[in-house]
């Protein structure tokens, strides 16, 4: 019996949302948490709807802050970069470097965090009349992050100072082999450190102990868009500026925002500014490499959280997971069109063929958790692991199987003759997958590892996979306990197939951009029966939701034909309670909404 079978549910609670304690998938359905006097004043001060209001004060914002997360801006939420520990030594270690024409390159990660933060830095050279190489590590043959021999062979090609971004942070070996050839590193990365930073010239990053800045939601780009305020501030005090004006920061807003929708960081507050403000400046499509991609994607119009994270992100991605890891840096940094042209066509047909492999990974998966004889149900943690599974694509696959599964899952592919599984791991809300990842690390079961709360990475020998799966089941079963007590889908507002149409769904889009710590609206529809059902192809499955008085609303579920939602689509009969999200729905000519369905409960079982 496969982890995707519903279990007993426990019984309904005051609080269950339509009564429902356990739905198809497993879940506890529960409105969001609102105070109603916060609610009645946020309507009142900031002329909201109450539904509308009721959904900003939900997540956690009041009247007297509505105003700066309806309408962010960077005037009103731009930290000091000087709260920024290590920043003003290293806006003074880059600007000296310019003055003294030292040769410099910039070291990226091979996502699209690394390659928008080196696009920003290069673009910044390359306004002060400089060029910035960049250097990205070949996945599979360097691994992530910077190396003592990538170091060594950057020292030898005559560069005397490297700035790494994405990563670096815990490069404890590679700063210290560094150090040894006379190699200034100046570090700006967001990633969880140990409390001893690592021996760089400059090191900053918003998630080390003892910054100040408060600004540890931020995505690398994020942090180097800080760096270019910095830069400008320190070159400004020099007098660099004194004959012409300085670049203009805003221009490089899309990039920003980039980095912090595809490393799926919390928008709120400045990262919040930073990606709505981002956001306008992508939708104008200036970017040479941004535009090249959205023109083979034909997805013209205006740039929202979908064009980032969805058509964009995973196009500049396949170049770090399958191809060459430096395509997507190159494609966000050039201004000559036919070379982004050139590199967005590459990216596009390296992510269909990204597609192809992911999808082969995921049924094998799939089939090794549900299959396999001595498979534990209620195990806190699933890891699976196969040869040739690419280590490229990992990573996305264990995402997939976290929606199915709602639990940590690590995937490693492995390599028999080198004697080496490369893994990658996604979390389940509440459970802290990168420390424990880290934790089995010091116990001596990985090569190497770490990351964040939701997400981490991994080198392992292969006979060490058991060992691993047991450590982190019994690492994580505490926490995976409360998690599941705590599962349960949000909903936002109860409306009827009638009510769920055009005004309501652009009315929602007032708390834009959606994201971690600003989740997108979900919306419930009670007692609707299952009309007119059709598979397309990838799984996803069309429908049409029909109340008792004759309105209708179109529905997809996507993914979902061997899922416990797909199986009760496809059953069809009785009602159901319905819950997912608005989405425009333009096709031929039409201006209505559809429902993505998340999940269904059984009324009758509620």
């Amino acid at each position: 019996m496969g982890l995707a079978v519903a279990r007993p549910g426990p019984p309904a609670a005051p609080d269950d949302f339509l009564g429902v304690a356990r739905s198809v998938s497993g879940r506890r359905w529960r409105a969001r948490a609102a105070d109603g006097a916060a609610v009645r004043e946020a309507a009142r001060r900031l002329g909201l709807s109450e539904p509308l209001a009721r959904a900003l004060v939900s997540r956690g914002i009041t009247a007297d802050g509505g105003e700066h997360y309806l309408r962010p801006t960077l005037r009103a939420l731009f930290p000091d970069p000087s709260s920024f520990l290590g920043m003003d030594e290293a806006a003074r270690t880059l600007i000296d470097a310019m003055e003294d024409r030292r040769p410099t390159v910039v070291f990226a990660d091979y996502d699209v965090d690394g390659a928008s933060s080196a696009a920003l830095l290069v673009r910044w050279w390359r306004a002060m009349g400089r060029e910035l190489p960049i250097y990205v590590p070949d996945r599979l043959t360097e691994g992530y992050g910077p190396s003592p021999a990538a170091f060594r062979r950057l020292r030898e090609q005559g560069y005397e100072l490297v700035v790494t971004v994405d990563c670096g942070a815990a490069a404890y070996d590679a700063l210290q082999a560094a150090g040894e050839i006379g190699l200034d590193v100046v570090v700006i990365d967001h990633h969880l450190m140990r409390e001893t930073p690592p021996p760089a010239r400059a090191l900053v990053n918003p998630n080390q102990p003892g910054c100040p800045s408060d600004q540890g939601v931020l995505a690398a780009a994020g942090v180097s868009f800080v760096l270019l305020a910095a830069l400008g501030r320190e070159a400004r005090r020099r007098g660099w500026f004194a004959d012409g004006p300085e670049p203009d920061l805003r221009q490089w807003l899309d990039l920003a925002a980039l980095g912090a929708i595809c490393d799926v960081t919390q928008l709120t507050g400045f990262n919040r500014a930073l990606a709505s403000q981002g956001l306008k400046v992508m939708s104008r499509w200036a970017n040479p490499g941004l535009r090249a991609l959205v023109d083979l994607a034909g997805a013209h119009g205006p740039a929202g959280v979908f064009h980032a994270g969805f058509i964009l992100g995973p196009r500049i991605n396949a170049g770090g997971r399958i191809g060459r890891a430096d395509l997507g840096a190159r494609l966000l940094s050039t201004d000559d069109p036919g070379e982004a042209q050139a590199l967005a066509e590459e990216l596009d047909a390296l992510n269909a063929q990204r597609k192809a492999v992911e999808a082969e990974i995921q049924e094998a998966a799939i089939a090794q958790i549900e299959r396999a004889a001595n498979f534990d149900p209620g195990a806190p943690a699933i890891v699976v692991a196969a040869e040739d599974w690419h280590p490229g694509v990992v990573g996305i696959v264990a995402s997939r199987l976290r929606e199915r599964y709602r639990r940590p899952v690590v995937v490693i592919g492995l390599d028999r003759v080198a004697d080496v599984g490369k893994g990658s791991g996604r979390s389940q809300p509440g459970v802290n997958l990168g420390r424990a990842v880290q934790a089995a690390f010091d116990e001596g079961l990985l090569l190497a590892g770490g990351g964040h709360a939701m997400a981490a990475g991994l080198t392992i020998r292969p006979a060490a996979v058991p060992e691993f799966r047991a450590f982190l089941c019994e690492r994580l079963s505490g926490e995976m306990a409360s998690a599941e007590a705590e599962d349960a889908y949000e909903i936002d507002a109860l409306v009827t197939p009638g009510a769920a149409a055009r005004p309501l769904y652009e009315s929602f889009r007032a708390l834009e951009p959606f994201g971690p710590g600003n989740p997108e609206p979900t919306f419930a529809l009670a007692g609707v029966r299952i009309e007119r059902v059709t598979p397309m192809r990838g799984g996803h499955l069309r429908c049409t939701l029909a109340a008792p008085g004759g309105a209708s609303l179109r529905a997809i579920a996507w993914r979902s034909a061997d899922t416990p939602v797909g199986r009760r689509l496809q059953a069809a009969g009785g009602a159901v309670h319905a819950a997912g999200k608005l989405k425009p729905d333009d096709w031929n000519g039409r201006s209505s909404v559809e429902l993505e369905i998340e999940d269904l409960a059984d009324p009758r079982m509620a």
